[in-house]
């Protein structure tokens, strides 16, 4: 099959055996960094993609997807949102919902957000009844004053199911012997655990109604709670539907959760720049080698001049091999990190097998596991980014060698 003249003298190069075997060493070497930087970085950030996915499904399975609530002042019309919301296709459920901020007092204080919910509605925008360990949340009942606690809560309270806390909040009422803040018992009926810190120690549920009465709030509500089917367009559903009311406040998981994301995000891109220099240590071997392939080869481009070939065909046929060099590296870590991240959980298990320990153990972490999330997005970006840097570590070499001079190089050959 015909083949470009340069293509076939780097191909003819890349597979003889030279003549000195430090230079294929070293060519070696830099095929395996590459290989090794490229599985490293997609073993990485497919952990940390699971990771990052983990925590946000976390999250969503307690927290709203979108909310829409008033400026300031209870809504009143939520039975109307709550309507209009559920005729969307987009909203899988709506929920009236009532926050406070208040301090929750046991055998120890600790501040926590109280939310007042319907239990029969609950199910529609969370998971909150199946995260329950113990009691059920169909013990909030109007009246009883009833209170689910998250389970780090009620550790650092010191509470149980049966025992009473004392919910504190800002708001102050006067009496004939001064102001007083406004305060409330509750007797806990139930104890849930999320698996994500924020909900586990900084959340306390009670039924919708009796919040309303401690808060005075009649029938008013904070703000109507939605899940939607597609939780990408959270900002989108919340604002039509805001729009349809009226002038209302509009927010989504995205928006009130923007910091930790950030963080998330900036944490996955440094960890790439940092690990994208074990391919750059690849492609600066793959450098040296090709720089000594050029001495060596210092006669035969000679004489590949004196037949005719150009100096720009002399630097296509070094660019050639180091390129295949690179491209060999690239494919060769692209399927390493590939099976290694498919089959991470099993190393893991094997490790702690043979070593008898626990990496990972549940008394310390909320995720046991090792979640994985392999991207294809990343994946393509690792690969382009090995080859664009095997290729720039081509250029030098190659300029080098078409710089070389006929006369001077056959002078003692």
């Amino acid at each position: 099959m015909f083949k470009p003249i340069p293509v076939a003298i780097g191909l003819r190069y890349l597979r003889a055996k030279r003549r000195n075997g430090f230079i294929s060493f070293i060519s070696l070497a830099s095929i395996l960094g590459i290989a090794l930087g490229v599985a490293a970085l997609i073993t990485t950030l497919a952990v940390m993609s699971g990771f990052q996915r983990e925590i946000r499904d976390r999250m969503l399975q307690m927290a709203a997807h979108a909310t829409v609530s008033g400026y300031g002042e209870p809504l009143t019309d939520w039975p109307d949102a709550v309507a209009k919301a559920l005729v969307d296709k987009r909203v899988a459920g709506a929920a009236p919902y009532v926050e406070k901020e208040a301090l929750i007092s046991g055998l120890r204080n600790q501040p926590a957000l109280v939310r007042g919910v319907v239990p029969a509605d609950e199910a529609r925008v969370s998971v909150l009844a199946d995260k329950m360990v113990q009691g059920k949340l169909t013990d909030l009942r109007p009246g009883a004053f009833n209170i689910v606690l998250g389970k780090e809560l009620a550790l650092w309270l010191g509470v149980g199911v049966g025992d009473s806390v004392v919910v504190t909040t800002s708001d102050i009422r006067s009496t004939p012997v001064g102001a007083l803040p406004q305060l409330k018992r509750f007797t806990v009926s139930g104890i849930f655990e999320a698996g994500y810190n924020e909900f586990d120690k900084g959340l306390a549920v009670v039924h919708m109604g009796d919040l309303q009465r401690v808060l005075r709030m009649g029938e008013g509500v904070t703000g109507v709670r939605l899940r939607l089917h597609d939780m990408d367009r959270a900002w989108e559903v919340a604002r039509d539907l805001a729009v349809s009311l009226g002038t209302y406040q509009v927010s989504d998981w995205t928006s009130e959760n923007a910091n930790m994301f950030r963080a998330l995000k900036m944490e996955k891109t440094i960890m790439a720049i940092l690990l994208s220099l074990i391919i750059a240590m690849g492609a600066f071997n793959l450098v040296s080698s090709q720089v000594m392939l050029v001495t060596d080869k210092q006669a035969d481009i000679a004489i590949l001049r004196t037949l005719g070939l150009t100096p720009r065909a002399v630097m296509q046929v070094f660019m050639v091999q180091g390129t295949l060099i690179g491209v060999i590296g690239t494919v060769l870590g692209v399927v390493g990190g590939i099976t290694l991240t498919l089959n991470l959980e099993h190393i893991l298990k094997a490790i702690e097998a043979v070593l008898s320990v626990q990496l990972l153990p549940e008394d310390v972490y909320y995720i046991t596991g090792l979640p994985t999330e392999l991207q294809a997005s990343d994946v393509t970006t690792i690969a382009l980014v090995a080859l664009a840097m095997a290729f720039v570590a081509t250029i030098y070499p190659a300029w080098r060698a078409a710089r070389t001079a006929p006369a001077e190089a056959l002078r003692y050959e």
